[in-house]
This record gives C-alpha cells, structure tokens and sequence, in this order.
C-alpha cells in the first residue's frame, strides 16, 4: 500500500510540475540565462511550495489553510503583480552577447522567488487535498503515509526541475543572440498572459 502512494504522489508531483505554466517557463528562460544552476534553485523553490502545498492537504491543517484561502485575493493579486514585473522584465531584457553573460540572480533570490510565487496560489491546496482523496488518504488518518506522499510530491515535483535545469543547460551554449532574443519575447509575453489570466480569475 505504501509503496503505491510513493508511486502515486511521485507520479502526481512529476507532472504537476511539468505542466507548462508560468514557472515553467520562468525556470526554462533563466536556465537558458543564467545556467543549470540557476534553474535548478529556482525549480527546487517550487518543488518546496508543492511540498508545503501537499502537506497542509494532507495532515489536515485547517489553520493555515483556512488563512491562505481566506487571503487568497490579495495573495494571488501579489503574485499576478510579481508575474507581470517579470514578464516585462524578460520580455525587454537584452540577448547576452557571450555565453559568460549571466544573470545578477544569486542562487538564493532564485530559489525564494520562485517559492514565493508558487506559494501565492493558495487555491492550490483544494487541488493537493481532492488528489488525496482520490488517493484513498484522509487528512489525519495515517499520518506516516501522509508524510510518505507528501515527500513522493516533493520528489516528483524536484525530479522534474532536474531534468528541466540539466536538458535546458545543454541548450544554452548553442543558442546564438537572436534565438535567444526570440526566446525572451516569447517567455515574456507569455509570463503576462499568465498574470493577466490570474488577474481575471480574481475578478471574475
């Protein structure tokens, strides 16, 4: 039984994060930018959101899920807010004239940007706990396998990145100014398109 729970949350992590969304794409461009590294970091600040995500779900959390939903306007608005300074941002940056050209974005700030972000859609958490539901998981009966699939989400999500950060890296020296000026464009607009359709969900 356990054993198909890891498998379960390893498989639902996996593909929760490689579903094309803004951090996909976010952690895409700054590897192309910046390095494997760079993009590694700002992949595991999401597989950590995921994982934060998952455990409230899954261990029942009701105080800090009940806050995060309660705010979860000016949260999500925080984060649309965030998206469309870096969808301007990578849409008018330069292409980098030498492959030694990296981005001023440490390790550290990559990682807590791309976490905050992840985090400032609180609705998530009605996804995890639904997921779990259907995994046969109630919030507080087993807490070991609550735990289990929790660090499986995490896992999944994070093995994802690495292949994301590794693949993307060994693209990066090939890529000449005007590639890499098209790639920015595109990112950049889609980056806003996701903000926009953020902002319209908190409308509607």
């Amino acid at each position: 039984m356990k054993a198909e729970l890891l498998l379960k949350g390893l498989v639902f992590g996996f593909l929760l994060a490689a579903t094309v969304g803004p951090m996909w794409i976010l952690v895409l461009r700054r590897t192309l930018a910046a390095g494997p590294l760079v993009g590694l970091a700002s992949g595991m600040g999401i597989a950590v959101a995921d994982g934060f995500y998952g455990a409230v779900a899954a261990f029942g959390l009701t105080a800090i899920s009940g806050f995060l939903l309660a705010h979860a306007f000016w949260i999500g608005l925080v984060g649309a807010v965030f998206l469309i300074y870096l969808g301007l941002r990578t849409l008018l940056a330069p292409a980098p004239i030498e492959k030694k050209d990296e981005s001023p974005l440490s390790l550290p700030a990559a990682f807590l940007s791309t976490l905050g972000l992840t985090l400032t859609n609180p609705p998530t958490i009605l996804a995890f706990a639904a997921i779990f539901a259907g995994l046969g998981l109630a919030a507080s009966a087993d807490y070991g396998a609550a735990a289990l699939i929790v660090v499986a989400v995490f896992a999944g999500s994070a093995g994802w990145w690495v292949i994301l950060a590794l693949g993307a890296g060994k693209l990066r020296g090939r890529l000449g100014p005007r590639l890499f000026r098209a790639i920015n464009i595109v990112s950049g607009i889609s980056i806003l398109g996701f903000a926009a359709w953020q902002i319209a969900v908190l409308f509607r």
